[in-house]
């Protein structure tokens, strides 16, 4: 029984001795190294000290250092205590955070992301030689997550800049930086996707890779395997908050275009339109008759805007911007940002199924934009439409808020607009590029459609407009 034992094992060993190994050549994988070696001494290290006043760092002898605890009593307090509920004269106390940067001239001046460095009330650089440096935020960019900063100091290593554009899906790129504060470190992946879009990133095209990036490493460059820089690490997507194999870089030539105005004139200059836009999804290219899903739509245009004086109306699909085509609706705010303001441009355009080209005068993007909502709170009760919608016209006020425009209050929405998405409150502008001047003249639009057919209904709410594609049944 031993001997045949013995003698299995024997031929199972045998066996595997003699299959096939297949050897993997270190020349089959990059070598970083190099690009180690020489680029690292350019990445530094940025600590940020704030000021955070009002509130004193809370604790007790045996209390678990908690930070979630700690958070709750510097929000709420404890009663009796000095800061405490229905306490004044909180003490002031320091939270400090770390980032990355790297170095662009030989005479100072850094490269990181604006959130790094934002509300900072010191902001101290160390280089790779150990050296430490108080820094002088030149600007900052909370739209490109770009920020310039400057050091007193020369002769200092810089990286190289590379081209972005020239970067392909799959190639190998690296990044170092300071996850969780440990200096200099590198990771490695490759690029993902390129031109990404991101919600509430409107100018960004953003690089995409698998690249391990942490807290800690935002601000930091990513090389390509040449050592040139062709990004500045930004973003992360994470449950976490450690890596998941989705990091998000800045193209390093929208980088250095927003540090060369900051560093100019300590302000971003960008072109402006004054226009809401939506993505052409199919529902909404059969209703409009399109054969293709391209371009951006216009959904609104706000008031005496370079966009109403240069004349694009809502409903209009924009193809190419400046000779730049728009294949999806990020592109159009990207492209817009970066056209010199005064600067007049031909804009392509499809309007109810025909092309046109309209030269339009180029703005200047407002630091800040509101628009009045449309109020909500209106009397019912007129019947039920087609799609569902119980409507009425808006009130002089309300039209007042909207700059005049005329326009449907949504009192109820049931069926098929309900099913689309449309909601007590909104208010009905327009269906298929035709302005809704009344109830009654909306429902005759409708009842004209025939079953099966799609509809786009333009609808605001609060401070913006869409249009909801709609199918009749």
């Amino acid at each position: 029984m031993m001997k045949q034992w013995i003698s299995g094992v024997m031929l199972a060993c045998a066996v595997t001795i003699a299959m096939p190994v297949v050897a993997v050549e270190a020349k089959d994988l990059p070598d970083f190294t190099e690009l180690a070696e020489k680029q690292g001494s350019a990445v530094v290290n940025i600590s940020i000290t704030s000021v955070v006043h009002g509130a004193g760092s809370i604790g007790f002898p045996g209390m678990p250092n908690d930070e979630n605890l700690q958070e709750f009593l510097r929000r709420f307090g404890i009663p009796g205590m000095p800061g405490g509920p229905g306490q004044e004269g909180g003490q002031d106390y320091k939270t400090q955070s770390l980032g990355s940067g790297f170095i662009i001239s030989t005479d100072g001046y850094i490269l990181t992301n604006a959130h790094v460095v934002s509300e900072a009330d010191e902001v101290l650089v160390k280089l790779y030689d150990k050296r430490e440096f108080k820094a002088k935020i030149i600007g900052a960019d909370k739209r490109t997550d770009v920020a310039l900063i400057k050091i007193e100091a020369t002769g200092l290593p810089k990286v190289t800049v590379g081209d972005p554009n020239s970067l392909k899906v799959g190639e190998w790129v690296a990044a170092i930086g300071s996850p969780f504060g440990l200096e200099n470190t590198m990771t490695a992946g490759i690029v993902s996707a390129k031109g990404r879009a991101l919600p509430q990133e409107n100018y960004v095209p953003f690089i995409q890779t698998d690249v391990a990036i942490n807290p800690g490493n935002s601000g930091g460059p990513l090389f390509n395997l040449r050592g040139e820089v062709v990004g500045v690490n930004s973003q992360i997507y994470s449950k976490s908050g450690g890596s998941m194999g989705l990091s998000f870089s800045i193209p390093i030539d929208v980088a250095i275009d927003i540090s060369n105005q900051l560093k100019a004139t300590g302000r971003i200059a960008r072109g402006w339109l004054g226009i809401g836009i939506q993505e052409v999804t199919k529902d909404l290219a059969d209703s409009f008759g399109l054969k293709q899903t391209s371009g951006a739509l216009i959904a609104g245009i706000e008031k005496n805007s370079p966009a109403d004086k240069g004349g694009l109306e809502a409903g209009d699909i924009i193809l190419k911007f400046d000779g730049k085509p728009i294949v999806t609706s990020s592109d159009l705010p990207r492209v817009v940002a970066t056209t010199k303001p005064g600067k007049v441009v031909p804009v392509e355009i499809v309007r109810k199924g025909a092309n046109k080209t309209l030269q339009l005068g180029v703005g200047e993007m407002p630091s800040e934009q509101t628009e009045a909502p449309a109020s909500s709170k209106e009397p019912v009760k007129p019947e039920a439409n087609k799609i569902g919608l119980t409507l009425r016209e808006l009130t002089a006020l309300q039209k007042k808020k909207l700059n005049g425009k005329n326009g449907l209050l949504v009192i109820e929405s049931n069926g098929a607009a309900a099913q689309a998405g449309i909601r007590r409150g909104d208010v009905i502008l327009g269906l298929n590029n035709n302005e809704s001047q009344s109830v009654d003249a909306f429902n005759k639009q409708i009842n004209a459609v025939a079953s099966g057919k799609t509809v786009a209904v333009l609808v605001q709410r609060g401070e913006n407009t869409l249009y909801v594609p709609i199918k009749i049944k």
